[in-house]
């Protein structure tokens, strides 16, 4: 998926030929991100990362699951990108994370706004799914801009360290896409 945001940014697909930047922006952002998203705790170089985005552009190809890049000025400053998806039930989680320089400019907005049409109107999907732990104000924010119904909470959900943390359950179905 590729699509010019405007302003110099752009959303592309992510390969592993972008395994080390991103995995400098990572490290630059890596204290911020690992209180939110316990993921980043199992890349720890660069050929961890190569290995992840070689895994998602097999998944992509299978047309299962992908990550995109957000791109300014040509840099990748954070990605969006879905699980695989539930093609039984038409639904799919999403996630987000962007370099903290690049944090309260609408990238994150406007890039799963692209990928949550793409989903609904090309891929057939019914139900978009965002799971964020629930003290992190920004990515909550992000999904109810973007008109997300809040479900509930789910305790200790997700672990996060040597702590388990709560999700918040953000959904948005086809029918309520504008």
């Amino acid at each position: 998926m590729e699509h010019i945001l405007g302003g110099g940014v752009e959303l592309r697909a992510l390969g592993a030929g972008h395994a080390e930047e991103l995995f400098g922006v990572i490290e630059r952002n890596r204290e911020r991100l690992k209180e939110w998203l316990p993921g980043f705790a199992f890349v720890r170089s660069v050929e961890d990362e190569r290995a992840f985005l070689q895994k998602m552009e097999q998944q992509a190809a299978e047309d299962v699951a992908f990550v995109s890049g957000i791109f300014v000025e040509g840099k990748v400053v954070g990605t969006v990108g879905i699980l695989p998806i539930d093609r039984a039930n038409r639904k799919v989680d999403m996630g987000y994370w962007v370099d903290q320089g690049h944090e309260g400019k609408g990238l994150v907005t406007a890039a799963c706004r692209v990928v949550i049409g793409y989903l609904f109107e090309s891929v057939g999907l019914n139900r978009v799914t965002i799971y964020c732990a629930t003290g992190n104000s920004r990515s909550r924010a992000v999904a109810e801009r973007l008109g997300f119904t809040l479900e509930g909470v789910h305790r200790e959900a997700e672990r996060l360290g040597d702590r388990y943390g709560d999700l918040a359950c953000y959904a948005m179905l086809k029918r309520e896409w504008k």
